[in-house]
């Protein structure tokens, strides 16, 4: 496996390759994407409270409950 690390921009939803690099096209590759731009934290709550993340079994804790740990 080769690793290689360049930036560039998405546009219309492409990634651009640098010239130096065209000689690997055709292989298939393992692409991850590390966004320079940190994300709203508004958005990322919106996000969870639009689209919950379900976990199997989970019940919140009763109002006594969270008193108890105080």
């Amino acid at each position: 496996m080769e690793a290689i690390e360049f930036k560039t921009k998405i546009k219309n939803g492409t990634i651009q390759i640098p010239k130096r690099f065209k000689q690997n096209t055709g292989h298939t590759v393992k692409v991850i994407i590390i966004s320079e731009q940190k994300p709203n934290q508004n958005d990322i709550i919106e996000k969870l409270l639009t689209n919950p993340i379900k976990i199997k079994d989970f019940s919140p804790f009763l109002r006594e409950e969270i008193y108890e740990r105080l």
